[in-house]
């Protein structure tokens, strides 16, 4: 019988792309009720901190000790267990934005998207700050009951809110999205929204609708923001984007048509580019100054695996 992994590489692609792997132990099964308190009692213990959608650094180190971070403002009933590191717990939790202390520590706020595209955190360390920052902002965001409105209580260590009132369990959510690059034999397609960086063009993407297929999104999103018709659809690699808590999912897409109906409400502009230009773009050498998102972004790898860059 075939093996029906063969021909997958060595290192799955998805470990390449920002925020993936950080290396944390979950441990699901021992995130009893005082699961926060003892891993806050060990002395290898370590804090992620964020406030608002900014993370606390000290000396580009983005881990806090206990004394540190409840000095910075964390409450110990709103700290979240992430895991465990080489056997250390590793804790998040939001501090005050304007804080006495945030302004005096010798600490600086740093946006998480600027960390990943400039390099400047460890890949393990960037995997697990993604989690904290995901998970802190869901709690910001949940603190009372979907279903009765009656205030909910962190459980699970973090990863899950209560409800006493009428018994509801909320747990995080994931939300998922597809980003393709569309090809025509020699030619990938590319769109730029008018947020982006000047000159920068990307694969199309956007999120996945209830009962849809990978597949099915794929060629819904293509077709509503550039009139072309996908055919066949490949999966690549994924990527967690915590802003605030997406799941990136990257596919080659097989176009069917070549003529561009542009959704101008999505994009600003949208075309076909042929390979001399996206290598190009993809080392900072087009003569039109374009280029393609930084390298840890999952459309980098998309982009670099149809070039095969």
């Amino acid at each position: 019988m075939p093996d029906p992994f063969d021909g997958l590489p060595p290192v799955e692609p998805s470990a390449a792309t920002g925020f993936s792997g950080g290396g944390l132990e979950h441990r699901s099964e021992n995130r009893g009720h005082s699961a926060v308190a003892e891993a806050l009692a060990k002395s290898r213990a370590r804090l992620y901190l964020f406030a608002g959608v900014e993370a606390l650094l000290k000396d580009g180190d983005p881990q806090f000790t206990v004394i540190e971070a409840e000095r910075l403002g964390a409450v110990r009933n709103d700290i979240v267990l992430l895991g465990w590191h080489d056997g250390a717990p590793r804790l998040a939790a939001m501090v005050p934005e304007a804080g006495e202390a945030v302004q005096i520590e010798p600490v600086e706020r740093r946006d998480l998207r600027s960390l990943a595209i400039e390099g400047e955190i460890a890949g393990d360390l960037l995997g697990q700050l993604a989690l904290a920052r995901s998970l802190t902002g869901w709690h910001g965001r949940h603190r009372y009951c979907a279903n009765c409105g009656a205030a909910t209580t962190m459980a699970a260590g973090g990863f899950r809110r209560d409800c006493a009132t009428c018994g509801a369990q909320h747990f995080p959510r994931t939300d998922p999205v597809v980003i393709m690059l569309a090809v025509d034999s020699e030619r990938a397609l590319l769109g730029r929204s008018a947020r982006f960086a000047p000159g920068m063009y990307s694969c199309l993407a956007g999120f996945m609708e209830p009962s849809e297929t990978i597949e099915e999104a794929v060629r819904r999103e293509t077709g509503e923001e550039s009139g072309i018709r996908i055919g066949r659809v490949r999966y690549l690699a994924s990527q967690p984007w915590p802003f605030p808590s997406s799941l990136m999912i990257g596919c080659l897409a097989e176009a069917l048509t070549i003529d561009i109906t542009l959704d101008d409400d999505e994009l600003e502009d949208c075309r076909w580019f042929d390979r001399g230009d996206v290598l190009a773009m993809l080392a900072g050498a087009h003569p039109d100054g374009l280029r393609t998102p930084p390298t840890m972004a999952i459309a980098n790898l998309i982009i670099r695996t149809w070039t095969n860059a």
